[in-house]
């Protein structure tokens, strides 16, 4: 079943991305050639807020957009992809950022500008919104930011804003980090008050819940083919299903297959996990 009405939301950033397909990557010095090439509005806070309107039918985003073309088209892209854009525009350029993914699916991505981020302090922003959200997944965004997102029931956030997330010192539902990448690495005792859960993913191997235990990766719908979005859509799935009132067992298990399903589909939506005319799927277990 679907959460009534437009009740989860993402706060955090877009990167307007070009993507390279590539057997593999280049090394230092050596010229590769692209077989494939495309581009659109992606980002963790843009993947994670299409990815939960893909699951709810309704998303809302806060962030924060260049005053060019690209931040233009970006808007108009999520827009097209059911998603409402709550968005400040900045007097900069649009964040970029350029991805190879090579021939086993895995992505390098090289980031060109500066983080946009959201700010809570802007008052043109309906940031009342979040008091009546179910579900809010922070990417990104300033303190204040933050502060406006703990109004909604279940707040999950992710492990890459560790900074942010001290200085702002909020009881988080659950933190969502990588044990493949260092810079999300969570040691015990890095928040302040303490996650009530603390999620570690592991690609194909799983993950960790603490408190609860280990978790498996749910079966690929189909071949890998590209690993942008991977985590992003796996704390999309897991911050909707914690809103719809589901167990962290069953929020994981929505997590998982959510990762898995953009694993097999080119960038950041082609494979996304989308629900059908009743909506998500009532069990959400692995094997459903």
């Amino acid at each position: 079943m679907r959460l009534p009405g437009e009740r989860v939301a993402v706060v955090g950033h877009v990167e307007w991305v070009e993507f390279a397909r590539v057997d593999e990557m280049p090394r230092a010095g050596e010229i590769v050639h692209s077989r494939e090439t495309w581009e659109e509005a992606a980002g963790g806070g843009a993947v994670a807020a299409v990815q939960l309107a893909n699951l709810n039918g309704a998303a809302h985003f806060f962030t924060a957009l260049g005053d060019d073309e690209l931040g233009r088209r970006s808007r108009a892209e999520l827009e097209q992809r059911g998603v409402t854009v709550h968005s400040a525009t900045v007097g900069e350029p649009q964040r970029r950022a350029f991805t190879h993914v090579d021939a086993g699916g895995e992505r390098t991505i090289t980031v060109i500008g500066q983080k946009l981020l959201p700010s809570g302090e802007n008052a043109d922003l309906p940031w009342e919104v979040l008091t009546r959200c179910d579900a809010v997944f922070f990417v990104s965004g300033d303190v204040a930011a933050l502060r406006a997102a703990r109004h909604a029931r279940v707040l999950v956030a992710t492990a890459r804003e560790l900074t942010t997330l001290r200085r702002g010192a909020e009881q988080l539902d659950v933190l969502v980090g990588s044990a493949r990448d260092p810079g999300e690495h969570v040691e015990p005792g890095s928040l302040d008050p303490s996650p009530h859960y603390v999620v570690t993913t592991s690609g194909g191997l799983g993950g960790w819940v603490n408190p609860g235990g280990p978790f498996r990766a749910a079966p690929l719908p189909g071949p890998v083919s590209d690993a942008y979005g991977c985590g992003d859509c796996f704390a999309a799935g897991l911050a909707y299903a914690l809103g719809a009132g589901r167990s962290m067992d069953e929020a994981v298990a929505l997590g998982a297959r959510c990762g898995a399903a953009v694993l097999t589909g080119r960038g950041a939506y082609q494979g996304q996990l989308v629900a059908g005319p009743s909506g998500p799927p009532t069990r959400f277990d692995q094997s459903s």
